[in-house]
């Protein structure tokens, strides 16, 4: 257990580069799986669901090695389709085994997964996905176990758009006999970055990035070397940190284009956004304006960004109305801002706020990722000091958070417990 001590008041200012994309990296990592022979995966981010990750792959009997940032996985004939229910447990994204499993060895068991609590997801989709294409599914006391004697590619329909399910249901298809079409498809960038890599292996994936996606099955795939996308995710927090306090703030090693809806609404708010090849960067008033949110699927506002962005509009001029759509409980971070002097009224989706003078630093918890996100942004907003913990839910998806941050100018330290 550690905290993470912030002494705000600071205005950010400087550059901070942008690691892997955390979404992208636990989708790639249990794909590599698929190949017959080695697979490197480079620019992954030094993040705990990494790590994780990569230890399910070695207890599961594939050869892992790191270089750096770069990660070495040889299948090695592994042959295990049991996954450890103590790590599954930690990682959200650990269904993606369901997929790899069921497509290499026509079985999978593994447990329901774990992760950050922020509301009701449901895999109904991924097992109606699974089902379509030949497999039997079971599920027994939190246990999912997946059979198919061959699978075989269909159209899948997805009732309800959703990035875990369009994932799995890739995986699963790319070995199947016969094409399959997804649609109503996710169009996430990592959707896009997972076909990338799928393909570079010799998969025949069309239509990513679109709501229609067409996986043509094939025999085999092979080992490959793939270079993962930034994390927009994380380069949208630190921007928003630098409009939090008036700062200027240069984000590197981004693609823009991933950004557009979070810089929209920063520009809502009065920073200016200025946009290079492989950049951005804010450069902000002294207190922001209110805007309005309403997230969306990619390409709308993301969920993800959307804690971190209320942080900001806690001192914004005026009142803000944030409707959250994606998840049913992603609101926990509001009580802990109110104890820090915000004025947030929560109606399940929907959140008010009302812009105040300043906020004061205090003792807070992260309930998960972003509302840790959400509560450091805060910290450096505050008056006086603010005691973080739950840092472990932080570190799930932003590497070495509060050395970032001193490079930015803020008087951060972590402490452990």
């Amino acid at each position: 257990m550690s905290e993470l001590i912030i002494n705000g008041g600071r205005r950010l200012s400087g550059k901070v580069r942008i690691g892997g994309a955390k979404n992208a990296a636990v989708a790639i990592i249990p794909a590599a799986l698929l190949g017959n022979g080695e697979t490197v995966i480079e620019n992954l981010p030094a993040i705990s669901d990494v790590y994780v990750f990569a230890d399910i792959l070695k207890t599961l009997g594939a050869v892992i090695r790191w270089e750096g940032s770069s990660l070495h996985i040889a299948p090695n004939g592994f042959a295990a389709y049991q996954a450890p229910y103590e790590l599954v447990k930690r990682l959200r994204a650990s269904y993606y085994l369901w997929g790899v499993l069921l497509a290499k060895f026509g079985r999978a068991e593994v447990a329901l997964p774990g992760g950050d609590n922020i509301g009701l997801r449901l895999v109904d989709q991924h097992l109606k996905g699974f089902r379509a294409l030949g497999a039997e599914v079971q599920q027994e006391h939190g246990l999912v176990i997946l059979k198919a004697r061959e699978l075989v590619g269909a159209p899948i329909y997805l009732d309800v758009t959703s990035v875990g399910a369009t994932v799995n249901i890739m995986l699963a298809a790319t070995l199947a006999h016969g094409t399959t079409v997804i649609e109503n498809a996710a169009k996430e960038p990592h959707i896009v970055d997972l076909a990338n890599f799928l393909n570079s292996m010799g998969a025949r994936i069309q239509g990513a990035g679109t709501d229609t996606i067409k996986i043509r099955g094939v025999k085999e795939l092979h080992g490959t070397s793939y270079t993962i996308i930034p994390d927009s995710i994380e380069a949208a927090t630190y921007l928003l940190a630098g409009v939090a306090t008036g700062g200027s703030v240069k984000v590197e090693n981004v693609i823009p284009k991933h950004l557009e809806p979070v810089c929209a609404k920063i520009r809502e708010v009065g920073a200016e956004v200025i946009e290079g090849e492989d950049s951005l960067e804010v450069i902000a008033p002294v207190r922001p304006q209110a805007v309005n949110i309403k997230t969306l699927p990619y390409p709308g506002f993301p969920t993800d960004a959307q804690p971190p962005f209320a942080a900001v509009l806690t001192r914004a001029e005026g009142t803000s109305v944030i409707h959250e759509t994606v998840h049913d409980s992603r609101f926990a971070y509001a009580k802990e801002l109110v104890r820090m002097g915000a004025n947030i009224r929560v109606d399940g989706r929907m959140a008010i706020v009302e812009g105040v003078a300043s906020l004061s630093g205090t003792q807070v918890k992260a309930t998960d990722l972003r509302a840790g996100a959400s509560l450091i942004i805060a910290g450096l907003m505050a008056e006086g000091e603010t005691r973080l913990s739950g840092m472990e839910h932080v570190d799930r998806g932003y590497e070495r958070a509060a050395e970032k941050l001193r490079g930015l100018g803020a008087d951060v330290r972590r402490v452990e417990e």
